[in-house]
């Protein structure tokens, strides 16, 4: 009996000795390490940097998931132009043309049949038709983040120490764009989302001739907005309500 316990004992040593030790999970979805971005003045002039939020900046990439989001949104936006009129539609033919017997003739109802010319459609397009796809939140927002991490990490996120104007004239805002044009790397052509922290009516009206230019709100912003254009412009404020949007 002492020799069987004891090489039970053994045994048990053995097996815990065997068992790898659990380390902590890893997320991922976000990456641990903060990215830092500069933070320029409107005249396009370096003035102080940003430590960007890993779980919004720093998220790792799902191709499926952005193709999947992207498309659901762009069916959602999509508007049903093509409509044909049925038989129940077409004006007319509430009489019949003809008595039904006697006259030699085929018989007929009305003359807004798709039979007669002029008259209904058989089995064309309608507005009845609905696109719509639903994609939950959680995909959507993480979308986003991953969209926005490409955009950090690529250097097409530009951030401003302050964006604001006076008057809403079109020229101040081209001369804002074209002075980061020249003071940063890799600004070059390009069409530009400039995503502001809350209503701003004069920097709506000042982009809005200005062509590959659009403003967004914060609170509204979406993975196909992004995918749409090459660089995001916005103010360092615009970080704050992106983190109290769409982290709650």
């Amino acid at each position: 009996m002492l020799i069987m316990s004891s090489i039970k004992a053994k045994r048990k040593k053995t097996i815990k000795s065997t068992k790898k030790e659990k380390k902590p999970r890893v997320s991922p979805k976000s990456g641990e390490t903060e990215l830092e971005s500069p933070v320029y003045d409107v005249s396009g002039k370096e003035v102080s940097s940003v430590k960007l939020a890993p779980e919004i900046f720093n998220v790792k990439m799902n191709h499926n998931l952005i193709y999947q989001v992207a498309t659901s949104q762009m069916a959602n936006r999509r508007k049903v132009i093509a409509h044909t009129k049925d038989r129940s539609e077409v004006r007319g033919g509430g009489r019949k043309p003809w008595r039904q017997k006697g006259t030699g003739r085929a018989r007929h109802g009305s003359i807004r049949s798709p039979l007669w010319r002029g008259g209904g459609v058989t089995f064309g397009p309608t507005k009845a038709r609905v696109f719509k796809k639903e994609i939950p939140k959680k995909m959507r927002r993480l979308a986003f983040f991953m969209v926005i991490s490409a955009k950090a990490k690529n250097n097409f996120l530009i951030l401003l120490d302050e964006l604001k104007i006076e008057k809403p004239k079109t020229k101040l805002m081209d001369e804002i764009i074209k002075n980061l044009k020249l003071k940063i790397k890799n600004f070059g052509d390009g069409s530009v989302l400039i995503a502001l922290p809350e209503m701003d009516k004069n920097l709506i009206l000042a982009t809005r001739n200005l062509a590959n230019v659009e403003t967004i709100q914060a609170k509204d912003l979406n993975a196909l907005d992004l995918l749409s254009f090459k660089y995001l412009l916005m103010p360092k404020e615009t970080i704050k309500v992106i983190k109290e949007t769409f982290k709650k």
